[in-house]
């Protein structure tokens, strides 16, 4: 890890976005939920934890993704699709059709199994990024 400057960072955010785009083939939830993912890494994250290993890496991971819809793109694309399930579910109410889906038995809650999904989603992702040496969010 290493201090980066504010140019190797605004760099990195724009590299990360074109790949992103790139990668997601250019589809309208797919970057929106991409977009929003990584405003929020460069907004909230410390520059201290700049790593540009890991965002070369992350880069290639990136561009296989856009290459061919091979097993990158498979990831990337069940990574934003639960994403953009989970902060759809968060701004607003499911809706009736999606309610009767959720619908479990008394001894579960919906928001239960959703919160405990999550968890275990973070987690998939934390030992992805580790693993692999990525940048993932």
């Amino acid at each position: 890890m290493s201090n980066a400057t504010h140019l190797e960072l605004i760099h990195s955010y724009r590299h990360m976005y074109r790949a992103l785009l790139r990668g997601v083939q250019f589809s309208k939830p797919a970057r929106y939920v991409a977009r929003d993912q990584l405003r929020e890494a460069y907004r909230n994250g410390k520059p201290s934890n700049f790593d540009s290993r890991k965002i070369e890496r992350t880069l290639v991971f990136l561009d296989g993704a856009a290459r061919e819809t091979g097993l990158e793109h498979k990831i990337l694309k069940n990574l934003l699709l639960t994403r953009g399930h989970f902060t759809m579910h968060a701004r607003s109410n499911p809706s009736r059709r999606t309610q009767k889906y959720y619908e479990q038995p008394s001894t579960l809650n919906a928001a239960d199994i959703q919160r405990t999904a999550f968890i275990h989603y973070d987690m998939t992702l934390a030992m992805l990024n580790d693993s692999m040496g990525l940048c993932l969010r």
